[in-house]
């Protein structure tokens, strides 16, 4: 798709878009190279999921580095960002988990929930995409998920006995229950699965629908013409700056729901039924 689409902004594709903010004309195109030896070819989206861990790490490094040195947090930045960590720790993490055990857990909850919200506020960025709009990218944070959630059931119980005990615990006649258990285990194996399918759909649904009614609502600037311009673009402008405050909203959301299912998950897989 032509970068100059309007829905060039919400699909993938090898060129990366600068702008200058003091000409807004102005518009630099760069194409990401390709590595010919595996035909790889390096993407916006995959740019967009550097950026956004190097600025996680930005982020969460030097706060905790700073949280180390000071009994109390100095600074509006690192109390912010303390305030979320927080936050994340005492109402996501140990309400969902359970107890102190919920800690152990906390640094990939913590990192999951600020490159999702960092890559949802990117796309925001003129030039930029929201990395998370892709079902490749959310899919991948699906399976970080899912893997978390094994390893945790894993730990806790074995490796049978996280399958074992998938399976709620039913009293029925035992030869009944030879019957009911593997059908009731196929059922809460695909439920595990499905479960963090949705997690991925979820989250790049609505980051997608969202860019792309940004998208459509400023494509009927270019297709208008005649008197009908000077009517659609003051309301096309309205309607984005107002829809933009919405998606800044979405992005603090998505990010939260993401972590919250993730430790909820956790959760599941590490207390028996």
């Amino acid at each position: 798709m032509a970068a100059h689409d309007p829905l060039a902004h919400v699909v993938d594709h090898d060129t990366l878009e600068l702008f200058w903010p003091f000409v807004p004309t102005y518009q630099l195109e760069l194409h990401l190279p390709k590595i010919p030896i595996v035909d790889f070819q390096i993407t916006r989206f995959m740019v967009m999921e550097l950026i956004a861990a190097a600025l996680a790490l930005a982020i969460l490094i030097p706060t905790v580095r700073h949280i180390r040195r000071n009994q109390v947090t100095k600074g509006g930045f690192f109390n912010a960002v303390e305030a979320i960590l927080l936050f994340i720790r005492d109402e996501v993490a140990r309400p969902a988990i359970g107890g102190h055990g919920a800690d152990k857990f906390l640094p990939f909850l913590w990192t999951a929930f600020f490159f999702v919200l960092i890559s949802n506020l990117l796309g925001m960025i003129p030039g930029f995409a929201s990395s998370t709009g892709n079902i490749n990218v959310t899919a991948v944070l699906a399976l970080s998920t899912l893997g978390v959630v094994v390893w945790a059931g894993m730990k806790e119980y074995g490796v049978k006995g996280f399958f074992v005990n998938l399976v709620p615990h039913v009293d029925v006649p035992k030869p009944l229950s030879y019957v009911f258990w593997p059908l009731m285990f196929v059922i809460e194996l695909m439920g595990l699965l499905i479960k963090h399918l949705v997690l991925a759909v979820r989250l790049f649904a609505n980051m997608f629908a969202g860019h792309v009614v940004l998208a459509v609502i400023l494509g009927f600037i270019t297709m208008a013409s005649g008197w009908l311009f000077y009517v659609v673009t003051p309301a096309s402008i309205a309607g984005v700056v107002a829809l933009s405050l919405l998606e800044l909203f979405v992005a603090f959301l998505q990010a939260y729901v993401f972590t919250f299912l993730s430790a909820i998950f956790i959760g599941s897989a590490v207390h028996s039924h």
